[in-house]
């Protein structure tokens, strides 16, 4: 479908406004090392879709719901920027917001709001003029050289006290126009950090770097006391600002969440995970995945730090989703890029148990970020998306992750099967396959066309010792008795079915072909349940 006609489309919904049911405000629910987003006391997958960063204005947001429509999602992440809430200091403007919450609601979509303040992609550009054009005020970081940096200072005062000032006004804002919830969580600033400055090197700034590490950090990464150079030697500057970078929003989310405590997060500019740290290339003082130990000591206010994602190396996007998958952090991909490759990470962020996923750029406004993202939207591109958001809507999945163990993965740039044991049992996913045979026995037959597309992926859940259930695309998937576990292991039984009200229903059984050569999925995601079992 064309964006014209998806527009069309959407002028020809139903007006109605939905009524979200009041319940507790949405937070963070941990238990056994697992995590789910409870909203409206339930758990929450966000199946979301993030905005163009222009996208935050009455007029373009029209051309928002087309596509979160045509995908299946059922979240919006949007952008408030400071200088759109505050253009004059002290004077607050909370139109867009007010238009936002009420399109929002007329379309079913919860939001997660992006606050742009001091950072945006470690930049200032979405602050107010009158913030940019002082930087005696409001200052910018100093390089080494001494000359102004283009992000401002996470050491300036006046910095933090008006950008604090503004998130509150905000916050209020929410906390006494949303008693509904359509807001589940908040991002205070984006992409903290800055690029080729490790750090701030202004005379306020170099006199704290002299002095010693604070003991919260060298507590919380159980390190001796010292000075930054000693402590943390050719990672001295970036752990500096890091903390700094960090102790600045806390104060936004600890001081947000007293007006109302939805849950906040961070999100990363990342780097090579298997790189030796770059602090001039990285995004220094962001939270990587190798520096999620200095936020938590930093920022206890924040819920979780999240990676963006714009790497389409298989290699590195399994590391970066393994890195931000901890006891203390739940998963989220908050962004990532929305060419249709990256559709097939879903799967394998599900498989870590994320509690929400949203690939950026998500509009009609006729900007796309290639090569970051997709050239265009077509049908292709958009259903890698809306195919795998709408089977996973159809299933009570934030449930069955957070009470059972799962698993999940993508289709490796090698096209390589990967293969997981959980009980008894082994599981392996391949690419590449015709639904029936084996590919040996048809050495003449020519590969399907998706064998060297980067697309494919599947999600399991153990329910039980025996059973499993499934859902993906363009994959095959077998279930085998485990390596020593035993004689006699099979399948038992393939159910494809569907839920009614949390509860499963069994449309049929899979059986003879569908079964013999494993259990294939091409480009209709369903739900396959497994029951396994040993003969006697």
């Amino acid at each position: 479908m064309t964006l014209p006609r998806l527009l069309l489309a959407a002028a020809l919904l139903s007006s109605a406004t939905p009524v979200f049911a009041q319940g507790d405000t949405p937070h963070i629910e941990t238990r056994n090392g697992k995590h789910a987003l409870i909203v409206d006391g339930a758990p929450f997958l966000m199946l979301g879709g993030q905005i163009n960063n222009s996208s935050n204005y009455a007029t373009p947001l029209t051309k928002v719901w087309p596509v979160l429509d045509r995908i299946g999602a059922n979240t919006v992440e949007a952008p408030i920027a400071w200088e759109q809430l505050e253009p004059k200091e002290g004077q607050f403007d909370y139109s867009f917001v007010q238009t936002l919450l009420d399109e929002a609601r007329r379309h079913d979509k919860r939001i997660v709001l992006l606050w742009f303040g001091a950072w945006k992609n470690t930049g200032l550009a979405y602050t107010p003029d009158w913030v940019k054009l002082d930087n005696r005020r409001f200052p910018r970081m100093k390089t080494k050289d001494g000359k102004d940096h283009g992000v401002l200072s996470p050491h300036g005062a006046a910095t933090l006290e008006a950008d604090k000032r503004a998130f509150l006004k905000l916050m209020a804002y929410i906390r006494d126009h949303d008693a509904q919830n359509t807001v589940i969580m908040v991002q205070p600033e984006n992409e903290v950090g800055s690029y080729k400055n490790p750090r701030d090197y202004s005379a306020a700034a170099q006199k704290l770097f002299d002095g010693p590490v604070p003991v919260a950090l060298t507590k919380g990464l159980k390190k001796q006391a010292g000075s930054w150079a000693s402590v943390f030697g050719d990672q001295a500057d970036r752990t500096f600002n890091t903390w700094y970078t960090a102790r600045y929003i806390e104060e936004l989310a600890k001081a947000g969440k007293a007006i109302k405590p939805l849950p906040m997060y961070v999100n990363a500019s990342l780097g090579d995970p298997f790189a030796k740290p770059d602090p001039m290339a990285l995004s220094s003082g962001g939270p990587q995945g190798d520096v999620i130990d200095i936020w938590k000591a930093a920022a206890p206010s924040l819920d979780l730090a999240a990676p963006d994602i714009y790497d389409r190396a298989s290699r590195n996007v399994f590391k970066h989703l393994d890195l931000y998958t901890r006891p203390d952090n739940a998963l989220m991909v908050p962004e990532i890029g929305n060419a249709a490759e990256y559709a097939r990470y879903f799967w394998a962020a599900l498989g870590r148990g994320a509690i929400g996923f949203a690939p950026f750029g998500m509009d009609a406004t006729g900007y796309y970020n290639y090569p970051l993202g997709a050239k265009s939207f077509d049908d292709k591109t958009l259903d890698a998306f809306a195919a795998k958001y709408r089977v996973v809507a159809s299933a009570p999945w934030a449930k069955i992750a957070f009470d059972h163990p799962v698993w999940g993965t993508a289709k490796p740039d090698d096209g390589a099967p990967i293969s997981t044991t959980m009980g008894d049992w082994t599981i392996t996913a391949s690419f590449g396959q015709w639904q029936f045979g084996q590919r040996e026995w048809f050495p003449k037959a020519d590969l399907p066309a998706w064998a060297t597309e980067p697309t494919g992926g599947v999600v399991v859940a153990q329910l039980s010792a025996n059973e499993f259930l499934f859902a993906g695309d363009h994959v095959r998937v077998a279930f085998d008795a485990k390596e020593g576990s035993g004689p006699g292991g099979m399948v038992v039984k393939v159910e494809e079915g569907h839920f009614d009200k949390g509860a499963w229903v069994m449309d049929r059984i899979w059986n003879g072909d569908q079964t013999d050569y494993g259990l294939n999925l091409i480009d209709q995601p369903v739900w396959i349940k497994v029951t396994m079992g040993r003969y006697k």
